[in-house]
């Protein structure tokens, strides 16, 4: 690697170039060269048919419609706090904020909305609470 390493510094050299710090250059060409001989050694694995396989997405997709469907159901104070919930704000003091509602009516009203949409979708705890 050293001896390809003088080789290209001397080319360059040679076609008119100028290094104002050759020691330099001659490290990051000596790293660059490094680094490709690694890659080259590396084992690489074959890809079988399982690896290409990807997850269907339809079932998350139904599951999103249905959620959103299911939100609309919502009364209006509890879908509309949802539906701030699903473009990202999910802090009851910034809700309460933004809407102008006490925090206390916020929560309740989230934690409402929330146990009615476990029913409705017949879902444990855990994954509506994200929302």
């Amino acid at each position: 690697m050293a001896q390809e390493t003088f080789l290209r510094l001397w080319q360059l050299c040679c076609e008119g170039g100028s290094i104002d710090a050759p020691e330099r250059y001659a490290m990051i060409i000596l790293h660059n060269l490094a680094r490709a001989r690694w890659r080259k050694r590396q084992a690489t694995e074959e890809f079988s048919d399982e690896m290409l396989e990807d997850m269907p997405r339809a079932p998350a997709r139904i599951a999103c419609v249905e959620l959103r469907a299911a939100i609309d159901r919502l009364p209006a104070p509890q879908a509309a706090l949802m539906r701030l919930v699903i473009e990202g704000e999910t802090s009851p003091a910034a809700l309460a904020r933004m809407t102008g509602l006490p925090k206390g009516t916020v929560m309740s009203r989230l934690g409402r909305a929330r146990m009615r949409l476990r029913q409705e979708m017949e879902l444990k705890g855990s994954v509506v609470e994200l929302l």
